[in-house]
This record gives structure tokens, C-alpha cells and sequence, in this order.
């Protein structure tokens, strides 16, 4: 019986459409949790879908680039999907404007305080050079940290990890946060999160409210921006 199944799983692992199959598969079973819980930020579907997704890697020993076959459709449909966020923010085009000398403040402070706090905390523990380059980027969405990792010398691979790690913390963490805070206007809830938790952190907060999650959407793509500009200059200048 054993020998039957693993037979089985030799022959559909060999489809990269099975590795897509089961990355959507471990999302909408994510999805139904975190719903079905009362979308409780604690039960982040992002989170459940990657412990899921490992598990059935390791048990199968199936080698990660084995999986990206098929996994890199919906790798894909990342540029596609950043793309689609212009539209919420066209609709909040007249908020924007009202608001544009705060939003250009935050997101440089938030920047800062970002990659910052990261070198702080990195530093206390004494890490390797290569891996305080490499974390200190944690707060941008995943191509432009890995090309500033890349760039001052860092581990892009091990960026992506803590980018990755950086937002479903942040989706989790920080909707209690700011209820803590008190912080109840959408635009402003959602530009924080943008700024700290970037894309995974929009998509929390796009399915809480348009507007919270159109101004993440323009955190997170004016904090790469800043952090683009600003890491460099506070990498040379510190370091």
C-alpha cells in the first residue's frame, strides 16, 4: 500500500500544475480558517498557507525549486496583482491630495525607524555584516529589498526570508497594535501598515477596508522608494 501511494506521488509530482494545485489548495484552506474564526489577525491565512506548503515539501522531500515549477504561476501574478492596486487608490486620489505632506513625513520617518530599529536589534546580537545588510531591508516588498540586500552586500535569498517574516508578522500583529493605540481612521491604519508590513500586510488590510488598503498600497510602494534611497546613505554614513 505504502509502495502504491508512493508511486502515485511520483508520478503527479513530476506536474508542476500538482505544486500549483496544492499552493492554492493550502491558501483557501487558510482562507476558510481565518473566516471561519472571525478573521482574527492571529490566524493569518499567508502563515498557514507556508506551514502547510513546508510540511507536505519535507514529508514528501520534494526540493523547493521542484515546487517553484509550479508554484511561479502565482509567482507571477504578483506584478499583475500590485499593479491592480492603482485602481483603490484612484478612487481615494482626492484623500491622497488632501493629505500629501503627512504621507510624504510618515513614510520617510517610517522608513527610517524601519530600517533602523532593524540594524538596532540585528546589532545587539552581534550578527555576521553580510546579515545585518540583509535584514535591514525587511520592511519592502520582496524584488526591491532582495536588489538592496544584493547591492550593499547582503544575502538576498535570506532577505526574502525576513521580508516574508516581516509581513505576516506585521498582518498579524498590527491591527492589535493600533487598536491599542486607538488609531480608527482607515487611511491611517492603512498607511502603517503598508509602511511596516508591506504587500502581505496591504492584502490584510484591502479585505478589512478599500480605503485602509489603497493608502497601504501607496506606503508600501513609496517606503521602497524612500528605503531605496535612504538604506544606502545610512548604510555608508553608519557604517
Amino acid at each position: 500500500m505504502d509502495g502504491g501511494f508512493s508511486d502515485i506521488w511520483v508520478y503527479l509530482s513530476a506536474s508542476p500544475l500538482l505544486h500549483l494545485f496544492l499552493t492554492l489548495l493550502a491558501y483557501l484552506g487558510g482562507q476558510k480558517l481565518y473566516e471561519r474564526l472571525g478573521m482574527h489577525p492571529m490566524v493569518n491565512p499567508v502563515l498557514i498557507a507556508v506551514i502547510a506548503l513546508v510540511l507536505i515539501l519535507t514529508v514528501t522531500r520534494t526540493p523547493y525549486l521542484v515546487y517553484f515549477e509550479g508554484a511561479q504561476f502565482v509567482h507571477f501574478l504578483l506584478g499583475p496583482a500590485t499593479v491592480a492596486l492603482a485602481l483603490p487608490l484612484y478612487r481615494q486620489v482626492a484623500r491622497v491630495r488632501k493629505s500629501l505632506l503627512p504621507i510624504l513625513v510618515s513614510v520617510i520617518f517610517g522608513s527610517i525607524v524601519a530600517t533602523g530599529s532593524a540594524l538596532a536589534i540585528a546589532w545587539l546580537f552581534d550578527v555576521s555584516e553580510a546579515t545585518l545588510i540583509s535584514i535591514a531591508p525587511k520592511s519592502v516588498t520582496t524584488p526591491v529589498a532582495m536588489g538592496i540586500s544584493e547591492k550593499l552586500g547582503g544575502l538576498p535569498s535570506l532577505t526574502a526570508v525576513f521580508v516574508i517574516l516581516t509581513g505576516i508578522m506585521g498582518a498579524m500583529i498590527g491591527p492589535l497594535v493600533l487598536n491599542i493605540l486607538r488609531i480608527k481612521d482607515w487611511s491611517a491604519r492603512g498607511f502603517a501598515i503598508g509602511v511596516a508590513a508591506h504587500g502581505i500586510g496591504t492584502a490584510r488590510a484591502m479585505q478589512v477596508s478599500e480605503v485602509a488598503g489603497a493608502f497601504s498600497g501607496l506606503a508600501m510602494g513609496l517606503n521602497a522608494l524612500a528605503t531605496a534611497i535612504l538604506l544606502p546613505l545610512l548604510w555608508n554614513l553608519i557604517f
